[in-house]
């Protein structure tokens, strides 16, 4: 086995969800912005779409990184098997926080590893599945929130690591971490399997 921190390690995204998390195993890794396009396919699922483009994501910046160990990841919030994107806006916030009032949203978090060390390169790729269960929200409570978090760039317009942990009933989840955007237990299972230790 070889330590984490002994490997060339990247993570192929620049959001700072992602950064923050892996940063919980590790100070020693690099990101690298992918350039993938992440439009849906035509009758796409949304996990499809998440397994889909982790794989995307890594395969794009292993390309360009020969020895590195590339970890890529996507996550798709799912209203009733149709996508909800990060809102971008208070108004589309406000929309989608109102959809979701009394009812369950599926997270679909898509996770890939691709070791660039081996010939030809191993690829593993999983993914988990977080319920979110939101309990009845009026329209005041909707902007509060909002304008308290301005959680715009978060697909299902909130935070679960902040405030937005008060607009739901329940959660149902294998890995916390996967709610905000990377599946650290399944990452860490994925690294022992290509022969790294953690810790």
């Amino acid at each position: 086995m070889i330590a984490l921190g002994d490997v060339d390690l990247v993570l192929a995204s620049t959001s700072r969800y992602r950064r923050e998390l892996l940063a919980r195993l590790t100070p020693d890794f690099r990101c690298i912005g992918p350039q993938v396009d992440e439009t849906a396919q035509t009758d796409e699922s949304p996990a499809a779409l998440a397994g889909r483009l982790a794989i995307a994501k890594a395969q794009a910046v292993a390309a360009k990184n020969p020895g590195a160990i590339v970890i890529g990841s996507d996550q798709t919030a799912d209203l009733d098997g149709c996508i909800i994107g990060k809102p971008g806006a208070v108004e589309n916030a406000h929309a989608q926080l109102a959809a979701c009032s009394g009812r369950s949203v599926a997270f679909h978090t898509a996770i890939c590893v691709i070791d660039t060390r081996a010939s030809p390169p191993r690829v593993l790729a999983a993914q988990d599945l977080t319920r979110v269960y939101f309990r009845e929200l009026n329209a005041d409570t909707i902007v509060r929130y909002v304008e308290g978090e301005q959680p715009l760039d978060c697909a299902g317009s909130f935070k679960c690591e902040g405030l937005g942990i008060a607009l739901f009933d329940r959660i149902e989840s294998k890995d916390p971490t996967a709610l905000i955007g990377l599946p650290l237990i399944t990452l860490c299972k994925q690294l022992r399997e290509i022969g790294i230790s953690i810790p």
